[in-house]
């Protein structure tokens, strides 16, 4: 028998810097190359539409606006609206733990960039394009194949060496959602001290929904090392990989690693 390797699909990888990060797009469908453009320009203007809405660092921004007390929640976009409803959620789904007013502003950061990509894979996939993936700074959204026709491979950054991984994940649909303090330090605060969290170097979490993996990996990271135990009682499909400060790995025994 006579071994045929499977042809690479064409496919099209661009990068772009929004929401202060890079965002890379890979799509591994084999369709014409004017409309795997079109959909990584749409794809891209999606993700530009969200920075200038949610972005706390634009004064302009709904965010801002809100915030400062000259927007009300009325007239804010339907987007908006939802956003703060599920970060209402999430606040009571974390005990508290994900509070996008623990820094004392309205800051839904911790939920946006993920559900952000998420939205954005959701589109790509109602067009057309199943095999893609969505890397936005870090919170991954991988579905179908990559262009050689094996599942997506998501290295998870080591937190103390930025060249390298401390794990990597493979799978067909999975959301991948890191929160650490490897660039920014302690930067997640605990909102009941009202003070940076400590404990934890690095969560990723992995599950069907990028948004909420995101914000689960935010509040883990804000519970310190109680938020090891806190993330083993998930229900369901969310498993997850923790790095103490003390260097210690670990993760969930269903965690999709490569072999």
């Amino acid at each position: 028998m006579t071994l045929v390797a499977a042809a690479r699909r064409p496919g099209l990888r661009r990068v772009e810097q929004i929401m202060g990060t890079a965002i890379s797009l890979d799509l591994a469908d084999d369709l014409p190359a004017a409309t795997l453009h079109e959909l990584a320009g749409d794809t891209f203007a999606w993700l530009r539409e969200v920075d200038a809405r949610f972005s706390t660092y634009r004064a302009d921004s709904e965010v801002c606006r809100l915030d400062r007390g000259e927007l009300p929640l009325a007239g804010a976009s339907a987007d908006l609206r939802a956003v703060l409803e599920r970060c209402a959620d999430l606040w009571t789904g974390t005990d508290g733990y994900f509070d996008a007013y623990a820094t004392g502003r309205l800051d839904p950061s911790g939920y946006v960039k993920g559900w952000a990509a998420q939205v954005a894979s959701d589109r790509l996939v109602a067009a057309g394009a199943p095999n893609h993936c969505v890397n936005a700074g870090g919170d991954v959204r991988v579905r179908g194949h990559a262009a050689t026709g094996d599942p997506w491979r998501i290295g998870v950054r080591h937190p103390w060496d930025p060249a390298a991984t401390c794990l990597v994940l493979t799978g067909t649909d999975l959301a991948v959602a890191t929160s650490g303090v490897y660039e920014r330090g302690h930067h997640v605060v605990d909102p009941r001290r009202g003070a940076p969290a400590t404990g934890l170097r690095s969560v990723t979490v992995v599950g069907p929904d990028l948004g909420v993996a995101d914000a689960y990996a935010t509040a883990a990271v804000a519970m310190g090392e109680a938020g090891i135990g806190w993330l083993d009682r998930l229900p369901g499909p969310w498993r997850h990989a923790v790095v103490t400060d003390d260097a210690r790995l670990l993760h969930s025994r269903a965690l999709p690693l490569v072999p």
